[in-house]
């Protein structure tokens, strides 16, 4: 069995201007290969200004000749329809026709039924309902794959308007910090600014970049709709006509790629304002404090509040963020920025009297949209306030190569608890304020500043 391929609707598809999506008048080809209506080019080109192709964006300084094997081509297609509007066979104009469905095309009950014997012949009444349902079925998935990219659309909106409320809250933060340093200062400032403005240049090109995959789905889908409501219009003969161009292009409509939001859409901010201070210090020594945990505000669950040096963190209501990949969602946590791998590190945590608190670790790849407990099975290492009985200030000290977390009473130095693992993965210093949970039967509304202090000695 052999499937037929229409030649008329290939070069329907050929011949088809991608500016007014006519067949061509006057074609003209690009060096880029591309081609459209002399006229059209002309009118895309002065309403835009500017002098290039419509489809790749390739600069050309004046409108190409007409092409003339595509005006050619272009009357011979002309030819062709008006001959094959006649009927299907030219021999038997009056004659019904049939249709294979095997084939996918209408033919001649007495030149061609007999080199279909095998096949499934059916009336052009019967295909074209068989047809439609087909083409029926196939548009509830494109129209479930636009409502989740009008969705996803509405995503990428949400992480612009915070990446930007990120981008002004760093450099109000920048600007003040370098405020109250000294007039040499404000090349380290400028610094700093810079870092900002290519971070936020590349978040932006990131977002539009992926902004852009959706939109063109988006484009995609409403046209691959179109077309199959359009042939759905279509009635007897005309729908057969235009069928086998339509199955011949209706296997790509609904492989159109599920696009996800997409991880490192967020302003780097950890990265921005990473030891501001301090970096200033090595060059003039002055009274400014090391940072040795930064926290990542894109891992801070929506009721969390970060201190604008990103060096405390308080709960309170509910504020609007983007749900991105790597922010916690079911729980009043956020990690610290920059990870580690290899060594040992410690720092001090400022607890207060916090009534209800736990700090420790965490791996890269802890489930940060899911219920769990924080158990080392899952990926936490960490040390929980019991009965108040902690000072205000806890040590938490990092051997990552024995495979130990450990916490210890600042007052006394004295330890409190300790893991012991063999970590397999990145892990990062990790932050819970109160009970924040969705499935919980309360929360705590107001809470303490929880600080991250000193590098300890």
């Amino acid at each position: 069995r052999h499937s037929a391929v229409s030649p008329v609707g290939f070069l329907e598809d050929f011949l088809t201007c991608p500016v007014c999506l006519d067949t061509f008048k006057e074609p003209v080809s690009l060096g880029c290969n591309h081609s459209f209506c002399s006229s059209c080019l002309q009118n895309y080109w002065d309403k835009n200004n500017t002098k290039t192709c419509p489809v790749c964006r390739r600069k050309f300084k004046d409108i190409p000749p007409v092409n003339f094997a595509l005006k050619q081509l272009r009357l011979s297609l002309k030819k062709e329809q008006t001959e094959a509007e006649e009927g299907v066979c030219s021999k038997h104009p009056s004659v019904p026709a049939l249709f294979c469905l095997d084939e996918a095309r209408a033919l001649c009950s007495i030149c061609e039924f007999s080199q279909h014997r095998d096949h499934t012949v059916v009336s052009v009444e019967e295909a074209v309902s068989r047809l439609k349902e087909q083409l029926q079925s196939e548009l509830k998935p494109l129209t479930e794959q636009r409502e989740q990219a009008s969705a996803l659309q509405r995503q990428y909106e949400e992480v612009r308007v915070h990446s930007e409320r990120q981008a002004e809250a760093c450099a109000r933060h920048i600007r003040e910090t370098f405020e109250r340093l000294h007039r040499f200062l404000q090349e380290e400032e400028e610094l700093r600014l810079t870092a900002l403005r290519e971070e936020r240049s590349r978040q932006l090109h990131t977002m539009d970049s992926e902004l852009e995959k959706v939109r063109e789905l988006l484009s995609t889908l409403n046209k691959n709709i179109s077309t199959v409501e359009q042939q759905l219009k279509r009635e007897h003969m005309d729908f057969i006509r235009q069928y086998s161009h339509s199955q011949k292009s209706s296997s790509s409509l609904l492989s159109q790629p599920t696009l996800r939001l997409g991880p490192g859409l967020l302003i780097d901010q950890a990265t921005v304002l990473d030891n501001m201070g301090f970096k200033a210090w090595e060059k003039m020594r002055s009274q400014v404090h090391d940072r040795p945990v930064i926290l990542d505000p894109n891992t801070a669950d929506e009721s969390l509040y970060l201190s604008e040096d990103l060096s405390g963190v308080r709960g309170e209501t509910y504020q609007q963020v983007p749900d991105n990949p790597e922010r916690f969602s079911e729980y009043a946590e956020v990690l610290g920025s920059g990870g580690w791998s290899c060594g040992s590190h410690q720092w001090d945590v400022e607890v207060g009297d916090h009534p209800g608190w736990t700090i420790g670790m965490a791996k890269e790849s802890v489930d940060r949209k899911e219920i769990r407990s924080t158990t080392p099975k899952n990926g936490l290492w960490c040390l929980d306030l019991t009965d108040g009985e902690y000072s205000d200030v806890i040590r938490v000290r990092l051997d990552y190569n024995e495979g130990k977390v450990s916490f210890y009473n600042t007052d006394d130095m004295s330890l409190i608890c300790s893991h012991t693992d063999r970590f397999k993965e990145k892990i990062f210093p990790y932050f819970s304020v109160g009970k924040v949970g969705r499935y919980l039967k309360y929360t705590y509304m107001y809470f303490s500043v929880l600080c991250i202090g000193h590098l300890a000695p």
